[in-house]
């Protein structure tokens, strides 16, 4: 009888190999990875477009740095009419601006006739030699601004919401909002800081004019009130405040302010599209008149 040989087996434990953990560390870095990015296409699709744009502008070179002086200013350092300036890099933007003499004093008078002393003149003719004079600093004030403006390629984009025009009333400059590129964040009194910097370059123009200032700050037609019962009345005054206060900081004395007026959707910069951006605005005014002769003369230097 012959015996069956006998066979041994032997059974290795983990042919497969052992792998180890990493790539439970890779995949968890894929899922967050693809949660954030899916988080982020929710929050793009959750704001508006005005509330994006506001996002890219808060980061647009104009907006960089909240310094108000020295060289911090509108033009860095460069002085208007200086052809090749030369800029450096690490100083902000700064204006100078020079208006012409509206020369109401003796000088101004002698044009009328070369004879006349201004003891002379009715007190009809005087005023109006004053108000001539006036018109020609109000255009040239107008010019300064909108010259300054173009001048500077980081302001160029705010070109079109700065707006001048003469009115019977006076010399009326306006902020206005673009498709965009918005004055306000929507339903707030805080400026954006590129509002604030073409604050900065009417308040150049206002220092060296003697007339007061009436400002006024307007909304467009869109429905908004909150729970309290806040509405764009209280949001356009709350503005033509923000507007005077930040005037007060770059140096423009308080007495000049005339008066401070909301008038929410009731002025509208675009009659026939009462709910375009470009009613919601701020508006300064130079009242025509109110200027003193004396004051004139002084900031003329004569």
């Amino acid at each position: 009888m012959v015996d069956k040989p006998i066979i041994v087996k032997k059974v290795k434990k983990g042919g497969h190999g052992h792998h180890g953990g990493a790539w439970k560390v890779a995949y968890a870095d894929f899922v967050t990875a693809m949660m954030a990015f899916f988080l982020l296409l929710w929050l793009l699709n959750a704001v508006t477009q005005e509330q994006l744009e506001g996002i890219s502008n808060y980061f647009a070179p104009i907006t960089t740095s909240r310094s108000t002086s020295g060289s911090g200013d509108v033009l860095a350092g460069r002085t208007i009419g200086d052809e090749g300036a030369m800029q450096s890099a690490a100083t902000r933007q700064s204006v100078t601006l020079d208006l012409p003499p509206p020369q109401a004093g003796t000088a101004g008078m002698k044009d009328a006739g070369e004879d006349t002393a201004p003891e002379d003149l009715s007190d009809e003719d005087a005023e109006k030699l004053l108000r001539e004079k006036e018109q020609e600093q109000f255009e040239q004030a107008r010019q300064e601004l909108e010259d300054a403006i173009e001048s500077v390629p980081a302001l160029k984009q705010l070109a079109r919401s700065l707006v001048i025009d003469n009115t019977p009333e006076g010399l009326r400059i306006q902020l206005v909002d673009q498709e965009g590129l918005a004055m306000f964040p929507r339903g707030s009194a805080e400026m954006y800081l590129h509002t604030r910097r073409l604050l900065e370059l009417v308040a150049k123009v206002v220092n060296k004019m003697p007339q007061k200032i009436a400002i006024s700050g307007h909304t467009d037609a869109t429905k908004f009130i909150t729970d309290a019962g806040y509405s764009n009345w209280e949001l356009s005054a709350d503005r033509a405040n923000s507007a005077r206060r930040a005037l007060l900081d770059l140096a423009v004395p308080p007495e000049r302010v005339a008066r401070v007026v909301g008038k929410a959707a009731t002025e509208p910069f675009l009659a026939d599209d009462p709910t375009h951006p470009r009613n919601r605005r701020l508006s300064l005014v130079l009242l025509r008149g109110t200027g003193e002769p004396d004051a004139v003369q002084t900031i003329d230097g004569q």
